[in-house]
């Protein structure tokens, strides 16, 4: 046999082999192998050893399709949830070495798949979940995952995902799926869960596979609600006709020329899944579609039967496995419209089949919107809002339902009223999908915990400098300033995709969409101004002439070239913008080429020059949009952003970010134009201190989720209802959600043991600013005069360069009783902001034995001569910090990031820190308080030369990180009380 042969040979063999395990533990790999063999020539027999799989693994690649074979078995089994053949925690060392065992494979084989199939470091979904009974297993799907196998292939061969994502993706959909009531029992239950993934990161993909898993395990009717927009329904329907309905059902057996996609080009080449019958015929079961990509749901009328479920046993339940597993599923795709769901709850009530019996899957899309109720109902007379009221009548009429809603911005669906039980509130679970690999999300645009100070950020390690271009007008001739350089960029970043695509070896059409979004305003009006603006800046930008190639120059040699040097991943960069301007022009044929190199998307019939259709051509446009492009809908290729709007909550702002997304072989070319001064009635908004406020706001719930998400003793730490008080707010103007969406709670203690915590609540009273400063006074100036120089040497990682923070400060001890007596007396704007706090230094302090030996007092000073304060009557001077309320009470961050390090390491959270200071400082038991006089802007001019000012001038802030062994002995991190509308309380969370 040929090399070539005896290849494909061992590739069958142990595809054949590894394939029988699909669904079970690791077995013998040669008995496997062996019986496999029998089937296959005599030669196969002969390659029916783990030496001959050795030989080829010595000489494979990673991308070799045997390795792919053997990663795809690797990775299901590393991801794998608790199993009975493996007590190891999956994706380890451990887990890997289990499979192996099971496998009976030789040491020398096992470095060899370790070293093209590293063991998987993907995360998992973190779930916050109340108790369940398990009931979604391997055993109780015995033979009849169809649609879920289909889906899983098509991901695999058709789109190419990573094992590591395919994995992934199943294990988070387990997850959804498991918590679920079962289809098959005879009990009628209604769960609610909600998942939460990032901004145009691949949600669809979650819940396809949710539903492709559900109605394999019984569900029988799918109602997906799709948003509120007709574009956003159309794109949910033809995705999941594409991926998961397949062909077959779409057609029904009529002509391939009478499908509603007879016009797509994905339908023609072959891109929806096939499963060469209908499944009926192939021993499984139909989908039959209520809604098509055009159609949204309309009234049965005679067709009424198209919503009957036929039963092969009519005295038997449908929910009954005899009938259940022997019946077509029905599935549609409604816009969250009161005409829409109307409609259907009507034809709902006409059906035969009983209602009690059908288990429903319903599917909330961006579930944040429309779908929550903001209206007071302990108010006489209230009525739910209108798509609330129907998706209500919905579950009250199906209680075999399971709503689960899908939002990357889920603070007003944890809002809801937990006692509410026609609401939708996620009483059973929460879902938080991890960051996906290759996603480019908000903190890709921030410099979030970043070691470098301003003047040490470079294009390398500074995500701000290296995509975000600041947009400050003070009129109009100023913006079309700014909206010509962003412009210029993306008819700059046009010919960098030709460029990759001919020199750079990705192949013609490799970037099949190329875009820039303008999102100035909501109002067509102001589209129809702002189209003209953009024509005329357009046709006048000489992009063929010597003045357009010498504004492209500048801006590659000055922006995209520095950029790309450091950034570019190993994609194809010109060495000048002479190399790279022979591609301008078919760039800008590309884009305007037919004369209409603008599409304007908000249904404003009159100035739509052009449909948004990703689906049907390749579109290289520049968009300029508003409510329809706000939040979903998915805007490919989208490259350029020029931002201007502001909204009022972090819910709706995050959504307009439609820059984030996946941007394989241009994510450096991404550049987002954002304004830093709008001003909005008397206030100057900038909009990238918004997102960066909303990025912390939603980093820290998906920590906290995670943090909370360890069961304790077996049970749940939190449940659903529990997680209103995780919510934050780092802006005071920027609410987590819109106001009549909040629901309130109070949080009682927060354990944060080795966790830097900062209050910011400082009050605005002369009379209270007077205390804490008389407060603080003696304290400091019982500090030792010697300075001591503290630093924290960070190691390289990734792309960061190893650094080391430094400074000045006088040290000092503080005994437990003495901190917690002082951070008793302290006096604040907003107590209820400082007191969980409170109570958790109360549990460590006053325990039975206390957790907490010694406070070391830290008071940074600053390095050179500067801002220097006068305290008490003994005329010790300390360092002052100049800081500002963002609105009253609240500041913004107050301490600075290189006093973090040796903070954090002195209370026992980082590991060493290189520095033999600091090292000299680390007890087991300490914790540490850094202290911070601060001087606001308006009081800066009414300090003397000798530093002294009036107390009530001065806000002596401080920040502390307890020692990182003062957890509690039961492992919880929390405790709090929720308050629902059948409990009273205070809440913590100003809605004014």
């Amino acid at each position: 046999m040929t090399s070539s042969s005896t290849d494909d040979l061992l590739l069958r063999l142990h595809t054949a082999a590894l394939s029988d395990m699909q669904t079970s533990r690791p077995k013998r790999l040669v008995r496997a192998l062996v019986y496999q063999a029998e089937d296959m020539s005599p030669q196969a027999q002969e390659l029916a050893s783990e030496e001959a799989l050795r030989e080829a693994l010595e000489r494979a690649r990673p991308t070799d399709p045997l390795v792919e074979v053997w990663r795809r078995r690797l990775t299901d089994w590393d991801f794998a949830g608790a199993s009975a053949w493996s007590d190891s925690t999956e994706r380890t060392v451990n887990r890997r070495g289990d499979v192996y065992d099971l496998l009976g494979l030789s040491e020398e084989t096992r470095k060899l798949l370790d070293t093209l199939v590293p063991v998987s470091r993907a995360e998992a979904p973190v779930v916050i979940t109340d108790e369940f009974t398990p009931w979604y297993t391997p055993q109780s799907l015995q033979g009849r995952p169809w649609y879920w196998k289909s889906y899983r292939s098509y991901l695999e061969e058709k789109k190419r995902w990573d094992p590591d994502a395919v994995a992934s993706l199943d294990v988070a959909s387990d997850a959804v799926v498991e918590r679920l009531a079962d289809p098959t029992q005879e009990a009628a239950y209604q769960s609610k869960g909600l998942v939460v993934g990032y901004v145009q990161s691949g949600k669809t993909a979650n819940f396809a596979g949710v539903i492709a898993k559900a109605v394999d395990a019984g569900y029988r009717l799918v109602i997906v609600l799709g948003g509120t927009l007709n574009m956003l329904r159309a794109q949910t329907q033809r995705r999941l006709d594409m991926e998961l309905i397949g062909r077959e059902n779409i057609l029904r057996g009529a002509s391939e020329f009478e499908s509603d996609y007879a016009d797509d080009p994905a339908w023609s080449q072959e891109k929806f899944v096939a499963f060469g019958d209908l499944p009926s015929v192939r021993g499984a079961f139909d989908i039959v579609r209520l809604t098509t990509r055009d159609d949204d749901y309309k009234s049965l009328l005679q067709g009424i039967t198209a919503l009957e479920f036929e039963k092969q046993e009519p005295a038997l339940p449908l929910y009954d496995p005899r009938n259940l597993h022997r019946s077509t599923a029905r599935l549609m795709v409604v816009k969250k419209n009161k005409d829409v769901l109307t409609k259907l709850v009507q034809d709902l009530r006409k059906i035969k089949t009983p209602l009690s019996e059908i288990p429903v899957l319903i599917i909330d899309d961006e579930s944040d919107e429309a779908s929550v109720n903001t209206t007071n109902l302990t108010k006489v007379d209230s009525e739910r809002t209108a798509i609330n009221l129907k998706i209500s009548e919905l579950l009250r009429m199906l209680p075999r339902s399971q709503y689960v809603g899908y939002t990357a911005t889920p603070f007003a669906n944890v809002f809801v009223d937990p006692s509410d039980s026609e609401d939708i509130f996620p009483k059973d679970f929460i879902v938080s999908l991890p960051r996906p690999e290759g996603y480019m999300g908000a903190r890709d645009f921030h410099d979030l915990d970043s070691p470098f100070s301003g003047e040490e950020r470079t294009f390398a390690n500074s995500n701000e400098l290296a995509h975000v271009r600041d947009i400050i007008v003070s009129d109009e001739d100023e913006d079309d300033v700014c909206l010509q350089k962003a412009m210029d960029m993306f008819v700059l970043s046009a010919a960098m995709k030709l460029y990759r695509e001919e020199r750079g070896g990705l192949g013609d059409r490799y970037f099949q969409h190329h875009t820039m979004l303008i999102h100035e305003s909501v109002r067509t009006e102001a589209h129809r101004e702002l189209l003209g603006r953009v024509t005329r800046l357009w046709w006048n930008a000489g992009y063929m002439g010597p003045s357009g190639h010498e504004r492209l120059r500048t801006l590659f040699d000055t922006d995209i070239a520095p950029v790309s040097a450091v950034r570019a991943d190993g994609h194809a960069v010109p060495s000048s913008y002479e190399e790279l301007a022979r591609y301008v022009g078919p760039a800008v044929t590309r884009i305007g080429g037919d004369d209409k190199p603008i599409i304007v998307v908000n249904g404003d019939k009159d100035i739509e020059t052009g449909q948004a259709d990703f689906d049907k051509r390749s579109i290289w446009k520049i968009l300029i949009g508003g409510q329809k492009l706000a939040r979903g809908f998915t805007v490919e290729g989208l490259t350029v952003s020029y931002f201007r709007r502001r909204a009022g909550n972090a819910s709706s702002l995050m959504q307009m970010g439609r820059w984030f997304g996946f941007r394989e072989g241009y994510r450096d070319l991404v550049r987002l134009f954002l304004g830093r001064a709008e001003s909005v009635r008397a206030k100057e908004i900038d909009l990238y201190e918004a997102f960066e406020a909303i990025c912390l706001d939603e980093e820290n719930f998906r920590t906290e989720l995670q943090q909370y998400a360890t069961m304790v003793d077996g049970k749940p730490q939190v449940t659903p209802a529990q997680v209103p008080p995780l919510v934050s707010q780092h802006l005071p103007w920027l609410k987590p959600t819109s106001p009549n969406k909040m629901y309130n709670a109070r949080l009682v203690s927060l354990n944060s043991a080795g966790q830097w915590q900062e209050p910011t609540a400082y009050p605005t009273k002369a009379v209270d600013l007077r205390h804490n400063t008389n407060l603080w006074t003696p304290v400091l100036d019982a500090l030792p005069d010697d300075i001591t120089s503290l630093a924290y040497h960070f190691p390289a990682e990734g792309t960061r360069a190893a650094t080391t923070h430094r400074f000045d400060a006088f040290l000092g001890r503080l005994s437990p009783t003495d901190f917690l007596a002082l951070a008793r007396e302290v006096r604040w704007g907003q107590p209820s902001q400082f007191a969980p706090n409170l109570t958790y230094l109360e549990e460590i302090t006053e325990a039975a034995t206390s957790a907490v030996d010694d406070w070391l007092l830290i008071a940074p000073q600053h390095a050179k001569r500067g801002n220097r304060l006068t305290l008490g009557g003994a005329g010790r001077r300390f360092a002052w910090y100049a800081r500002d309320r963002r609105r009253d009470p609240l500041f913004g961050a107050i301490s600075e990031p290189k006093h973090r390090g040796a903070a954090l390491r002195i209370a026992g959270a980082l590991a060493d820190s290189g520095d033999p200071a600091t090292e000299r400082l680390v007890t087991p038991r300490r914790g540490a308080v850094i202290v911070y006089p601060v001087v606001e802007s308006k009081h800066r001019p009414e300090m003397d030369a000798d530093g002294r000012l009036a107390p009530e001038k001065v806000v002596m802030t401080f920040s502390f990180v307890a020692p990182s062994t003062a957890r509690r002995a039961d492992g919880r991190v929390l405790r709090f009380t929720t308050i629902d509308s059948s409990k009273g309380g205070e809440a913590i969370i100003d809605t004014q």
